[in-house]
């Protein structure tokens, strides 16, 4: 089949300058040290993305290459959006809204310091077929109506340095016929016409294998395809007491011809920290994802995952690369989402950017090294992930669960490819469950007889 016609419009390159001679810098109060801005398309036709502004303080400061946020269209429901917008007069515009707020307030306080707004073409674009990239603003604008803040300082005026373009972003689309513990099939999806690609078989390890812990040095071993989850071996503490954990899970991703070509298995139990009921971060369950290689299972990736926020209704995750013969790995993503309204994974990486700053999503690459890593690996992800790499959709707590992963094209060169980001859309969505408050019952499917 062929992939699904997407289109974004990124926005990047996000910068402040306040147009005020060296003396009057300052001038400025520390509020104004730390900025932020939130971004609308059509006045909040989409979910309004909120970023983080450097302050350019002289001339000669380079500006960042960055992903401050990105709206998402399938193609169709694009065209459909522009005809809807068009027949009522109205065109499309981007309003960047930016605040300066105290250190440590993150993205709930601030003052306003002023706007702009950018007109966008998109009728155009889609006329032009949707086959390209545009750029439609790059450069400096100023600042409109700036705030008593800025006022008070004696600064005449600032300007906001971005690029939006919008891109041709053609991706995979799989979407699960059910919840993943229930070992549904897996369908590519175009359009209206759905076709089946994989099937899922989800699993407990061996009773032997459940005392694994991923703490410390890993090993990775060759193993059968017939047993994923044997592929890592562990230290393990002898005097280690017996306690409430999830553990042992898997998940097996199978071709239409019934070979496993993805996997993703528990390798780290989730264990409640002590004290409590529930996972944190400082001791969080962890996946390990693989795939096959002349017989054997070879590690891919690791998420890990945990809960955080007062009352633990974040899920947090890490997503690590795993370089082929290396224990070393490199983070490409590490944020949360909402345990009660799910969210995406996603991991969207551009040539030499720095951390995505969105709600739902980030990637650490910006010191060329991933963590245990001082070889220049984030280098080599960026050879190897360039632009959207994936997406995947999570339901909440108690929510029927059908997760629907986006992979970009680039990115699928064969079936194996294709599988493993099923198998980690897979792990994340177990990981809602996994990481659920232990005075909280799981379903059954999850439990086994001794467990639970």
């Amino acid at each position: 089949m062929d992939p699904c016609p997407f289109v974004r419009i990124v926005i990047s390159n996000l910068a402040l300058k306040l147009n005020s001679s060296n003396q009057e810098f300052s001038k400025i109060p520390s509020l104004v040290n730390s900025c932020y801005c939130k971004i609308k398309l059509n006045k909040g036709i989409l979910s309004t993305h909120l970023s983080a502004v450097p302050l350019i303080l002289q001339e000669t400061s380079a500006i960042e290459s960055k992903i401050n946020g990105c709206f998402t269209f399938k193609k169709l429901e694009l065209e459909k959006l522009v005809e809807k917008v068009c027949s009522k007069g109205q065109s499309f515009s981007l309003k960047i809204e930016v605040f300066a707020g105290k250190k440590g307030c993150g993205f709930k306080g601030g003052k306003l310091l002023g706007s702009v707004l950018i007109g966008l073409d998109l009728k155009g674009y889609v006329e032009s077929g949707c086959n390209s990239r545009v750029v439609m603003q790059n450069g400096w604008m100023g600042v409109g109506k700036t705030g008593n803040l800025v006022k008070k300082c004696e600064v005449k005026y600032a300007e906001l340095h971005l690029n939006v373009k919008a891109e041709h972003d053609p991706r995979f689309v799989f979407q699960f016929d059910g919840e993943p513990e229930c070992s549904p099939q897996v369908f590519q999806v175009n359009g209206n016409v759905k076709q089946p690609v994989f099937s899922c078989k989800f699993g407990f390890r061996n009773s032997g294998d459940r005392n694994l812990r991923s703490r410390g040095l890993i090993f990775w071993n060759r193993s059968s395809l017939s047993e994923p989850s044997s592929c890592l071996a562990a230290f393990k503490s002898g005097n280690e007491k017996l306690i409430q954990e999830r553990k042992g899970w898997s998940i097996t991703i199978h071709d239409l011809c019934g070979s496993p070509v993805a996997a993703a298995s528990m390798v780290t139990p989730f264990v409640p920290s002590q004290g409590t009921d529930r996972v944190s971060r400082s001791n969080p369950g962890a996946w390990l994802i693989l795939r096959p290689d002349q017989g054997t299972w070879n590690p891919w990736g690791r998420l890990e995952a945990w809960r955080e926020g007062s009352w633990g209704d974040q899920l947090g995750y890490r997503f690590e690369l795993i370089p082929d013969g290396s224990i070393h790995t490199i983070n490409l993503a590490n944020s949360s989402i909402s345990a009660k309204n799910g969210g995406k994974l996603s991991i969207d990486i551009t040539a030499g950017s720095t951390p995505l700053t969105s709600p739902s999503s980030s990637f650490d690459l910006g010191s060329g090294s991933g963590s245990g890593s001082d070889l220049g690996s984030g280098s080599w992800a960026q050879l190897l992930y360039r632009g959207f790499v994936m997406s995947s959709t999570v339901e909440g707590d108690g929510k029927c669960s059908k997760p629907e992963v986006e992979v970009g094209v680039h990115h699928v060169a064969c079936t194996e490819d294709a599988a493993m980001f099923v198998a980690l859309a897979a792990a994340m969505d177990l990981s809602i469950d996994a990481s659920k408050p232990f005075s909280q019952k799981l379903r059954k499917e999850l439990r086994q007889m001794d467990n639970e």
